[in-house]
C-alpha cells in the first residue's frame, strides 16, 4: 500500500512539474510616468525629483523576473535616456518620439531584457485617419501611437507580441477611432498562417493608458465579448491595491484609465495570476507621477 502511494504521490508530483513546465511566467508592467514639465504643474515635482522614485519602482518590480515587460506611457527622450541608462546593458527598447518618429515628442516605449526575447520585428502605427507619422487624429489634443513588438522566448521557443500605447485626453473621437485601429493592429500582426487553410493568432498583450474609463466607448470597444482582447483586472485570481490608477498630483480626481488586455480572448493561453495598482507616493508625499502603475502577473501556455 505505501508502495502503491509512492508511487501515486511521485507520479503527480511529475505532473505538476510538467505543467509549470508548460508554462511561461511573465510579468507586466505599464505606468505613465509623466513627462517632465518644465515648469511642472500645481504639485508636481520636477522629473530631476521624480526620477529616482521611478527607477526604483521599475528595478524593484522586475527583479526576480526575467521575462518582465515594462510598458510606459509619456516619456521624453531625455527621460529614456535617464531609465535606460539607470536599468543598464541587460535592458533593450523598442519604440520612437511620436512627434517625428525619432526622438521628439513622447515615447511609449516596451523595454525587455534582449537575453531573454528576441526581437523579431516591431514597428510604430500612428493613430490618425491616415497612419501619418505625426500627424493627430480627427479631435485630438495630441499626437497617438501604438508601439508593437513581436518577441520570441529564447528557451521555449515560444513567440508573442507586445504593445504599449497611450490615447488621447481630449478627444472622445480619437479615442474611440484608436480603439478601432487597434483592433486591426491586433489581428494583423498576431496572425500566423498555421497551413493554408487557417490562421492562428499570437498570443499578445496590450498595455497603456487610455484615458477611457470602464464605461468609456474605447474601453468597451477592446473589451467586448466579441473582442480578441480582454481585461486582465476581470480575470485575476488576486487583485491587489487601489482602484483607480489616475490621481493627478493631490488625489482630487481619480479614475481607473490605465489597463492590461491579453489575448486572444477565450484561446487560453494565458493565465493571469495576479493583477496589482501600485501607490504613486509614500510618506514623502512626493507623487512619482499623476497615474499609478499596474502590475500582472501571468503564465503563458508554451
Amino acid at each position: 500500500m505505501m508502495v502503491k502511494a509512492s508511487i501515486l504521490l511521485t507520479t503527480l508530483l511529475v505532473l505538476i512539474m510538467r505543467a509549470h513546465a508548460a508554462s511561461l511566467p511573465i510579468r507586466i508592467l505599464t505606468h505613465n510616468i509623466r513627462y517632465a514639465a518644465d515648469p511642472p504643474s500645481t504639485g508636481e515635482k520636477p522629473w530631476s525629483a521624480r526620477r529616482q522614485l521611478l527607477l526604483n519602482e521599475l528595478h524593484y518590480h522586475t527583479l526576480h523576473n526575467a521575462q518582465s515587460f515594462i510598458c510606459l506611457q509619456e516619456v521624453l527622450h531625455s527621460q529614456l535616456v535617464d531609465i535606460m541608462t539607470s536599468l543598464g546593458d541587460e535592458w533593450a527598447y523598442i519604440g520612437v518620439g511620436r512627434d517625428d518618429g525619432k526622438t521628439k515628442g513622447e515615447y511609449s516605449p516596451v523595454i525587455y531584457r534582449p537575453a531573454t526575447w528576441q526581437l523579431i520585428k516591431w514597428q510604430t502605427v500612428w493613430l490618425n485617419e491616415h497612419g501619418a507619422v505625426g500627424e493627430k487624429g480627427w479631435d485630438a489634443g495630441s499626437v497617438r501611437i501604438v508601439t508593437i513588438g513581436t518577441f520570441k522566448h529564447f528557451h521555449s521557443n515560444k513567440t508573442m507580441v507586445a504593445m504599449s500605447t497611450h490615447f488621447d485626453n481630449a478627444g472622445p473621437i480619437s479615442r474611440r477611432e484608436s480603439a478601432k485601429i487597434i483592433q486591426k493592429v491586433v489581428a494583423n500582426v498576431t496572425s500566423e498562417a498555421a497551413s493554408s487553410s487557417s490562421t492562428v493568432m499570437l498570443p499578445f498583450f496590450l498595455a497603456g493608458d487610455l484615458n477611457s474609463e470602464t464605461n468609456g466607448e474605447a474601453y468597451k470597444i477592446l473589451n467586448n465579448n466579441s473582442s480578441a482582447l480582454q481585461d486582465t483586472k476581470e480575470q485575476a485570481r488576486w487583485v491587489y491595491g487601489d482602484q483607480n490608477t489616475y490621481t493627478d498630483f493631490d488625489d482630487g480626481d481619480l479614475s481607473l484609465i490605465d489597463f492590461v488586455f491579453v489575448g486572444p480572448r477565450g484561446v487560453g493561453d494565458w493565465k493571469v495570476e495576479g493583477y496589482s495598482v501600485l501607490p504613486n507616493k509614500f510618506e514623502d508625499r512626493v507623487y512619482s507621477s499623476d497615474h499609478r502603475a499596474v502590475v500582472v502577473d501571468l503564465m503563458l501556455r508554451v
